[in-house]
C-alpha cells in the first residue's frame, strides 16, 4: 500500500487555480493512497517582486501586487476550508481525510502562526521556508535570480536551520529540497557538496523530534536520506505538494521504494507517518 499524502493544496490555497479537494480526493481513492492531508498555505511572508518579472507573473499573482511591488499573500479562509474538509468527509467515507496547514517562515511570524494553531486544531502541521531576506526585504526563491545556485542553496539551508531551531509549531518539516526546484539545468547536482549543510539541519530536526517530509516535487537526492538516517532521524512524511488533483500521490511508489531501500518503514497503520527502527 502507498503511504499517505501529507501535503497537498486544493481551491483553498491562494497560489493555484487548478486545485479541487473533491477531485483530490477523488484521484487519491483512484491510486489507493489510504488517506491524504489537505495542507493549505498560510503564507505569512510578503515578497518583493523585481520589476522585470512583475508583468510575466500569473493573474492570480499580480493581483496580489501592491504598489511597491510587494506581494502580499492572502489570509487563508479556515472557516471556509474546513467546511469544504468536512464536506469531503461525508462524500468519501473510504479516504480518510486529515486537516492541515503548511506554515511558512512561522519563525519569522510567532504571533501570527501562533494564534492560527490556537484558534484551530489542524491534523497535520508542515513547517516551510519559501523564501530569502536580502536588505530590507524577502524574496521568493523562484525569482532569486542574480545569485548562484550553490550561494542560494547554503543560504536556504541556513534559513531552514533557523526554522527547525526555533520553538516554531510544527510537526513536519516540509521540502527540505526547495531550492533545488530551480537549480539550472546545465549544472549538475552533487549532494555530497552541501553535505555539511544538509546534516547540520538534518540533525537539528532529528533533535527537535519532528519528521523529514519526503518531498516528491522533484527527486529527493538518496544521499539525504541516507544522512537523515545517520543524524538519527525516525520519522518520515510523504508529499506530493499537488497544487492540481492529477498530482496528488505523484511518483509515491519510487519515494516508497526509496525509503524503504534507505531503512523506513510503515507505521502501525496506513495511515500513520513512516519510522525508521532500530
Amino acid at each position: 500500500m502507498l503511504p499517505q499524502d501529507s501535503h497537498v493544496h486544493t481551491e483553498w490555497s491562494w497560489d493555484t487555480v487548478t486545485g479541487s479537494m473533491v477531485q483530490s480526493c477523488q484521484r487519491a481513492l483512484a491510486l489507493g493512497l489510504p488517506s491524504v492531508a489537505f495542507t493549505e498555505h498560510a503564507d505569512l511572508t510578503p515578497w518583493l517582486i523585481p520589476e522585470p518579472i512583475r508583468p510575466h507573473l500569473p493573474d492570480h499573482f499580480r493581483v496580489r501586487l501592491r504598489t511597491d511591488g510587494v506581494l502580499e499573500p492572502p489570509a487563508l479562509d479556515v472557516e471556509g476550508y474546513l467546511a469544504c474538509v468536512q464536506e469531503c468527509r461525508e462524500r468519501f467515507p473510504d479516504l480518510r481525510i486529515l486537516s492541515g496547514v503548511e506554515l511558512s517562515e512561522p519563525h519569522w511570524h510567532r504571533p501570527e502562526a501562533d494564534a492560527l494553531l490556537a484558534a484551530h486544531r489542524f491534523e497535520r502541521v508542515l513547517g516551510s521556508v519559501h523564501s530569502l531576506p536580502e536588505g530590507t526585504h524577502h524574496y521568493e526563491l523562484s525569482v532569486i535570480a542574480d545569485r548562484p545556485a550553490d550561494a542560494t542553496l547554503r543560504a536556504y539551508l541556513g534559513e531552514v536551520l533557523g526554522l527547525v531551531e526555533s520553538t516554531a509549531d510544527f510537526e513536519v518539516l516540509a521540502h527540505i529540497d526547495y531550492a533545488l526546484r530551480t537549480w539550472p539545468s546545465s549544472k549538475p547536482f552533487v549532494a555530497a557538496d552541501f553535505e555539511e549543510e544538509f546534516r547540520t539541519v538534518l540533525r537539528a530536526l532529528a533533535g527537535s523530534g519532528r519528521a523529514l517530509e519526503l518531498n516528491t516535487r522533484v527527486p529527493l537526492p538518496r544521499d539525504v536520506l541516507l544522512w537523515w538516517a545517520a543524524e538519527g532521524g525516525r520519522i518520515l512524511s510523504f508529499g506530493s505538494d499537488a497544487h492540481a488533483p492529477e498530482l496528488v500521490g505523484h511518483a509515491f511508489a519510487e519515494a516508497a521504494a526509496l525509503a524503504a531501500s534507505c531503512g523506513f518503514q510503515p507505521g502501525r497503520t496506513p495511515h500513520d507517518l513512516w519510522i525508521r527502527r532500530g
